[in-house]
């Protein structure tokens, strides 16, 4: 009997979990929901926080180019640095076998410099280049770390959590997740593609949510599932408003297969993910300078917002994506808001969505395609193609295009046609009339043709 009860208590104890706990940090478990769930089949315990090394690079305006480490260990190096009281703070965090001194960090750092912040590179690099399993519970004695730091510059200079902002990637964000649990009231934490595996369908604790801090916005960029896709950002909606670029599942100009870039040896580390992973970073990075490229439409899913279900924005407007998110939060009226819009296949990802009303002139019908180019206060744009197949005389057709530049007030427009196969009978075709939506304010331009052109010849509209 003694050895049964033996085994019993063993066994519950076994069931239980185990814990560690760091003066400066406070306690860390392994017991339910950060292990033994479907969602985190294996237990482990963060490492030390001296294992881990977290570290905090600081640039500023007065040192742009080369970091100061600074410790809220000791403080006086914060004192000795160009640490700005009267300035927001934004951490920025790396995730998975990432690094604080990686370019991309100190690049958004270095484009913040328009407003006047204190840019904190974290790096946690001695925690992210293990295991999976590991990192991923590794983060927590990360969130931690920036939790203290902050609760001395609370305690030391009066400094609030509500002129703090966390910028987390892949693992990063459920880093500051952390940090927002410990310190109620930061100002914002946004998640650039935060991770999947072992944070997907888990309890607000375990990841990030929109409790985490007064505004929270995600853009997701690899939310395909992990098995069998590879996919290794979150497909739900956790924060306040959630982007979906390009349905949020595979970026346009990444390959379809790769999971690792063919230059990993030379290029680093960070392109050991998927290059969907990576675009969010990419993303937020350009929506510093281009903000109004990166409207996000409201909609029930992707394919209603390809179709133009959800165009044009609202009479209270769209928010951004990226940088300037947070200008919409006090308009958001619902409870879950999933956000669509397309990017370029490469830099600069930034794009401008009108929908085109084309109505064709002519005496006969063709199959081919049209193209438009609109002409405007904020330059020209390269010709689109908007219709392929059947162009009949009197058919109106309706596209919605992604431009890669803000037009602004469109002043004229350009159509072109093309047969599909050689026509000896050289026939005409013109745009009686095209119709230009800007997606940005519902503003309608109507252009008026007058003509008809052979094929691969210019025709211009001008407004009527």
């Amino acid at each position: 009997m003694l050895v049964f009860w033996s085994i019993a208590l063993l066994l519950i104890d076994a069931a239980r979990g185990k814990e560690v706990c760091y003066d400066r940090l406070g306690c860390f478990t392994d017991d339910i929901p950060w292990a033994g769930t479907p969602e985190r089949p294996i237990a482990k315990l963060p490492w030390t926080p001296e294992k881990i090394n977290t570290r905090f690079l600081l640039y500023t305006k007065k040192n742009p180019n080369n970091f100061q480490e600074i410790t809220a260990i000791n403080p006086e190096t914060i004192d000795a640095s160009n640490f700005d009281t009267n300035n927001i703070t934004r951490f920025i965090t790396h995730g998975f076998i990432d690094q604080g001194e990686e370019n991309w960090l100190s690049d958004m750092c270095k484009v913040q410099y328009m407003e006047d912040v204190n840019c904190i590179c974290v790096d946690w690099s001695h925690g992210s280049r293990c295991p999976y399993t590991q990192a991923s519970n590794n983060i927590r004695v990360v969130g931690a770390e920036v939790a203290y730091f902050i609760n001395v510059l609370q305690s030391r200079y009066g400094y609030s959590p509500s002129m703090v902002h966390f910028i987390g990637h892949s693992l990063g964000a459920h880093a500051a997740a952390e940090t927002g649990r410990r310190v109620p009231g930061l100002r914002r934490i946004t998640g650039l593609d935060p991770a999947q595996p072992y944070f997907q369908g888990t309890p607000i604790e375990v990841r990030l949510d929109k409790s985490d801090a007064n505004f929270v916005d995600v853009i997701h960029t690899d939310s395909l599932p992990t098995i069998p896709y590879m996919g290794f950002g979150m497909s739900q909606a956790i924060g306040h408003l959630d982007f979906y670029p390009n349905g949020g599942e595979r970026m346009p100009g990444c390959p379809t297969t790769a999971i690792c870039n063919s230059n990993f040896l030379s290029t680093g580390t960070r392109d050991f993910v998927a290059c969907n992973h990576l675009r969010s970073y990419k993303y937020y990075s350009d929506s510093i300078t281009t903000p109004d490229g990166f409207l996000g439409y409201a909609c029930a899913a992707y394919n209603l917002f390809e179709t133009g279900s959800c165009f044009p924005c609202p009479k209270y407007g769209c928010p951004k994506m990226g940088h300037f998110a947070d200008q919409y939060k006090d308009k958001i009226n619902s409870e879950l808001m999933k956000l669509y819009l397309n990017t370029a296949d490469a830099k600069n990802f930034a794009r401008w969505r009108y929908k085109l009303s084309v109505t064709l002139a002519g005496k006969s019908s063709v199959k081919g395609y049209i193209n438009i180019a609109l002409y405007g206060s904020g330059g020209n744009t390269k010709q689109y193609q908007i219709f392929q197949g059947k162009l009949k005389p009197g058919d109106t057709h309706i596209n919605f295009t992604d431009f890669e530049i803000n037009v602004g007030k469109v002043t004229k427009v350009k159509f072109l046609w093309n047969n599909d196969i050689i026509n000896p009978t050289f026939p005409k075709l013109g745009a009686e009339k095209v119709l230009v939506e800007a997606g940005e304010d519902g503003y309608i331009y109507t252009f008026c043709g007058s003509e008809t052109v052979r094929e691969d010849v210019l025709q211009t509209l001008t407004p009527c």
